[in-house]
Parts: C-alpha cells; sequence; structure tokens
C-alpha cells in the first residue's frame, strides 16, 4: 500500500492549490481517504474525509466552505482543492486511509499514511 501527496508549495494569502493523493494498493471504493495536517510544534489536525461507498464528504470547521475534496477512481487518486489559503494553513499536509468507519479526523481510525507535501502561505 502507497499514498503519495504532491501538489504543494509556496502560495500568497488568499491564493488556492491543488494537493493530490496517488493510492495504490487499496482500493478507494474499500477505504475512506483522509486529509490531514500538521504545523510545528501541533498536533496532526484531521481536515477532510471521502467516505468509500457513498462519496461522502466531511470537513472540520476550520476549513469548510474553502477546501472541497473529491475523488477520481479512474486515476485511483484523492483531491484536496484548497481555496482562499491564510497563513495559519501553512503545514505539512498528509493523506491517509481507513478501511473501517470510525471518526474520520481520528489518526488512529486510520492504517496507511503518505509521507506529506509541505504548504507555506505567505501573508
Amino acid at each position: 500500500v502507497q499514498l503519495v501527496e504532491s501538489g504543494g508549495g509556496l502560495v500568497q494569502a488568499g491564493g488556492s492549490l491543488r494537493l493530490s493523493c496517488a493510492v495504490s494498493g487499496v482500493s478507494l471504493d474499500a477505504n475512506n481517504i483522509g486529509w490531514f495536517r500538521q504545523a510545528p510544534g501541533k498536533e496532526r489536525e484531521g481536515l477532510s474525509c471521502i467516505t468509500a461507498q457513498d462519496r461522502r464528504e466531511n470537513y472540520a470547521d476550520s476549513v469548510r466552505g474553502r477546501f472541497t475534496i473529491s475523488r477520481d477512481n479512474a486515476k485511483n487518486t484523492v483531491y484536496l482543492q484548497m481555496n482562499s489559503l491564510k497563513p495559519e494553513d501553512t503545514a505539512v499536509y498528509f493523506c491517509a486511509a481507513s478501511g473501517n468507519s470510525g471518526s474520520p479526523f481520528y489518526t488512529s481510525n486510520y492504517d496507511y499514511w503518505g509521507q506529506g507535501t509541505q504548504v507555506t502561505v505567505s501573508s
């Protein structure tokens, strides 16, 4: 199983980025895929999740209305479109796969993780 994030970078406040999570070894139809971030000195924070069978989207309050999760089964890839970025969105962003139906924002519910991609938002 492998998850590989890409799309991070440096952007000005108010700008947008689209992160990609390329998944191999597990099916998107059988695994929830979540996006998390971790800023220096802070705990890993759950941002969004798309469920396996019904593609239901979940968002943390901190990103609801600004971030959108989606997936492309043909490419086995999950995306996180991030708009109206703020300096406080600066962090390393991770995607993760979960084969169970627990809370979408608990890191302990996820079995596989990517290596992360850095997002830096300048003011």
